[in-house]
């Protein structure tokens, strides 16, 4: 037994470690949430298109659809998986300091620049921004215990729409109201990203990361290893490529990889990865291009700020509304898909056939709020099936093929080495892409509920999942040191911001580049 006065002397050492490691994960959050926000003060991004299309640079309408915006998605396909694993392997802060660079480059270029190959090389240097997104919804989640998670996240994304709807009402009231030039936003937008830059620096870099960086060595030795130290009799030592290929059938990648493809039978899973790649798509190209309408649509009428602002704000109020969604999404997912992307491909028709502006604008903020109505629902149903680690992997997959998806579409559509349409027929092409989504998700619904009629009412469906705490959900996980992902059940993973917040945060400045 310890004597009582060990056991107050251990309590009484305790005590303050705790509050010391309270106060700095409180100074921690205060100081990510306030460089989330900074981030995100670009007043004049909700009006770059004026800026090109005006005399400052006076580029054709022409030049920005066909020829400097298609540049965006095609870079952005070659550097998202060369940003997303050095993201992880350079523990990703240094990847923040390149993303503060590269948006000092992108204003330079939008400040300096004359021709369409510097514009161009902004769409590049944006594009390094976009893939670099990643670096902080997962930092974030580096820092703090899992229990805090929940809180991490919701403080975070508070912070992130906090910064973009600021920034988007900013610009409109200096622009309208202050008369305020396109040139001189752009000039405060660099300042605030100087600025953020600074705060950069000063960030706290993790010790550990998600895949190249564990927190732990995996205990025990490989079987490939254990083979090698004693090959056992009649059984000759392995040579050198065998040790090599064993090794990376175990590795910790390839087990995952393994892990990922039996979870890949599961319909639910498969059907909200399916909806987050070809929604995102289609999503993301309305977004680059309607700017351009709206100018095609009236020159003389500029709440591009506005707008955007009103179109976060809904987009937070719809996030956070689906939240309180409980139904059986075993039975009526492909509905609900259905009856969003109806409503999608209605709002995308609308704009590119209706010529007042004011409606144009209101369908566009409908037309965001109901993606991100279906982000967070998405979010949860593929990450409650898989573990911390898979789940990073899958969104990771669905990012990149959904910006395949969308680079071949301007390929085809945007770029003047293809069709080289017009931003209105594009629309109408977009307005289909989203009618053909819509169909293929209503036959589904409609087998879905034959097929439940036919079985019997009586036979029980999964309810939709409770969301827990980070903390219950790790509780449950064995730990990847075992040497078994199969035995992984879903821990608390981040919620990804490509289309969240990736959204929130990204959406603006990409809708702003149309």
């Amino acid at each position: 037994m310890v004597p009582t006065g060990q056991v107050a002397e251990k309590q009484a050492c305790k005590e303050p470690r705790q509050d010391d490691e309270l106060q700095s994960w409180r100074c921690l959050v205060v100081y990510l949430c306030f460089f989330g926000f900074m981030a995100q003060l670009r007043p004049g991004e909700s009006f770059i298109t004026p800026y090109l299309l005006g005399p400052d640079h006076n580029f054709t309408a022409e030049q920005v659809t066909n020829e400097i915006i298609p540049v965006l998605p095609y870079s952005h396909l070659a550097v998202l998986v060369p940003i997303f694993l050095l993201t992880d392997y350079l523990r990703y802060k240094p990847i923040l300091v390149l993303q503060c660079l590269s948006f000092v480059c992108v204003w330079l270029l939008l400040l300096l620049g004359r021709t369409v190959v510097h514009m161009q090389l902004m769409e590049f240097f944006y594009s390094v921004t976009m893939a670099a997104r990643i670096a902080y919804s997962s930092y974030i989640f580096s820092l703090v215990h899992p229990s805090r998670y929940q809180r991490m996240a919701s403080y975070s994304r508070a912070a992130v729409l906090l910064g973009v709807f600021t920034s988007s009402v900013l610009g409109q009231v200096l622009f309208t109201w202050e008369h305020v030039s396109t040139t001189m936003l752009n000039y405060i937008s660099l300042g605030f990203i100087i600025f953020s830059l600074g705060l950069s620096l000063f960030l706290k870099r993790p010790k550990h990361s998600l895949f190249f960086n564990r927190s732990a060595p995996v205990r025990g030795a490989l079987p490939c290893e254990l083979d090698r130290m004693h090959p056992g009799p009649g059984r000759p030592e392995p040579g050198k490529l065998e040790r090599v290929l064993g090794t990376c059938r175990d590795s910790f990648l390839v087990r995952m990889l393994s892990e990922l493809v039996e979870n890949a039978q599961q319909p639910q899973l498969r059907l909200w990865c399916l909806w987050w790649v070809f929604n995102s798509a289609g999503y993301y190209l309305i977004t680059y291009y309607v700017h351009v309408l709206w100018k095609n649509t009236n020159n003389s009428l500029t709440y591009n700020g506005a707008v955007d602002a009103a179109s976060t704000l809904l987009s937070a109020i719809t996030s956070f509304s689906a939240g309180f969604v409980k139904i059986r999404w075993a039975l009526w997912s492909k509905s609900v898909i259905a009856s969003v992307v109806a409503i999608q491909a209605g709002l995308v028709f609308c704009m590119c056939k209706v010529k007042d502006i004011w409606i144009l604008y209101v369908a566009f903020v409908l037309f965001r709020g109901a993606y991100q109505f279906l982000v967070p629902i998405a979010t949860f149903q593929i990450a409650s099936s898989l573990s911390k680690e898979l789940c990073a992997l899958v969104f990771g997959i669905n990012t990149f093929l959904a910006t395949m998806l969308k680079t071949s579409i301007t390929l085809v559509v945007s770029d003047k080495r293809g069709l080289g349409l017009k931003v209105e027929s594009q629309f109408l092409i977009y307005s289909l892409y989203f009618l053909v989504l819509f169909i293929i998700c209503l036959v589904g619904a409609v087998l879905d509920g034959w097929r439940y009629c036919r079985l019997g009412r009586h036979q029980p469906l999964p309810l939709a999942q409770e969301l827990r705490s980070p903390l219950e959900n790790s509780e449950q996980v064995l730990s990847v040191q075992d040497g078994d992902l199969r035995g992984l059940r879903p821990s608390a993973p981040p919620l990804p911001s490509e289309d969240g917040v990736e959204d929130s945060v990204a959406d603006l400045r990409v809708e702003a580049k149309a």
